[in-house]
């Protein structure tokens, strides 16, 4: 396959996951909002969000404070941000367009039907009206594409690229969920006192599809090292970081050809450690400090994937120096939550 044909497949199907999950974040943030809280805690938990994505300064470019429907529109449709709902929609039907003849019509129409909705329904007012609804439509249309690509697509690169897309971009934003949840609580303390209760993970788990899942699992109370054990650890439950970094390295084996050695190595040593690992560890060393490694892990291997398979990404920009003297460079995290999108860029 060419790796300008993998390239659009990928980045179609990566873009297809993001737009879920920040419906999926975006959720999560507004029916902990609905909680009694204070105004600052509230505001905390949108702060965090936007941290985590690294989209702050993006958004403090446009807007001023930090008031919920300005975050949830900046995050659903904002024309500036290369994350939005909107714009991650746009470039995966545009990648999808520039290869249809190596999926098939049924993905394409889905993808198009998505975009096409998805003016319509912002265009009646439903984030004014009802952003729950809106998050779930999307999160709806991101299942359908998954539906239609396993259902009806032939097992051979284009279908291996897609899921590899698919599973990167869960990773990194499953990781990206939690650690906005467990931010907000470190930081808790010195902004507000109100107490941690069961709603606030409830919120949580369901944002990623997990309520009834820790059911099954724990049928106990929700704490939040169990949250962190599900979400990281439990192997089973396809939207867990073990689960997804699982499925990386098997797809990793399957395209590579013998080709990439050190990529599946690395890809087989972080599925490895996942595997084997135990959450009483990893919250002894510090929750946050575990996933900033495990998203530049993560980043790793994303950029790796591009350069062995791929169109290679763009190399980060010089460092350069701020105003308090610290070094600083253009991440590329995303590669995961800042590439811009559309077909020529992927």
């Amino acid at each position: 396959m060419l790796s300008r044909t993998a390239d659009h497949l990928f980045w179609m199907a990566r873009y297809t996951e993001r737009a879920e999950n920040t419906a999926r974040m975006l959720d999560a943030n507004y029916q902990l909002s609905l909680l009694p809280q204070s105004d600052e805690y509230a505001e905390l938990g949108w702060r965090a969000m936007l941290s985590i994505s690294e989209l702050s300064g993006v958004y403090a470019a446009g807007h001023q404070g930090m008031k919920s429907r300005d975050v949830i529109d900046f995050m659903a449709r904002d024309a500036s941000n290369p994350s939005s709902i909107v714009n991650c929609l746009r470039a995966a039907r545009e990648n999808t367009r520039a290869v249809r003849s190596s999926t098939n019509s049924e993905l394409w129409e889905s993808l198009n039907t998505t975009w096409l909705e998805c003016q319509r329904l912002l265009a009646g007012g439903i984030l004014e009206r009802d952003p729950y609804e809106f998050f779930e439509w999307v999160k709806f249309r991101s299942h359908l594409s998954r539906g239609v690509q396993l259902g009806t697509l032939v097992k051979d690169d284009a279908f291996w690229f897609m899921r590899l897309g698919t599973f990167i971009e869960r990773a990194d934003n499953t990781a990206r969920i939690l650690d906005v949840k467990f931010e907000m609580l470190e930081q808790r303390a010195d902004t507000s006192a109100q107490p941690f209760d069961y709603y606030h993970w409830t919120a949580v788990l369901r944002s990623v599809s997990g309520f009834e899942v820790y059911r099954k699992v724990y049928r106990d109370v929700i704490t939040p090292e169990r949250v962190a054990g599900l979400l990281i650890l439990y192997g089973d439950w396809p939207r867990s970081l073990a689960a997804s970094i699982a499925e990386v390295e098997q797809l990793i084996g399957r395209v590579a050809y013998g080709r990439a050695s050190e990529t599946a190595r690395l890809a087989a040593q972080l599925s490895a450690e996942l595997r084997d690992g135990r959450i009483q560890n990893i919250l002894k060393g510090g929750l946050h400090a575990y996933l900033v490694d495990f998203l530049a892990r993560v980043n790793d291997l994303a950029s790796r994937i591009s350069r062995d398979f791929l169109v290679p990404l763009a190399p980060p920009k010089p460092a350069t120096q701020t105003q308090s003297g610290e070094s600083q460079t253009q991440t590329q995290s995303g590669e995961s939550q800042t590439q811009t999108a559309g077909v020529a860029v992927r």
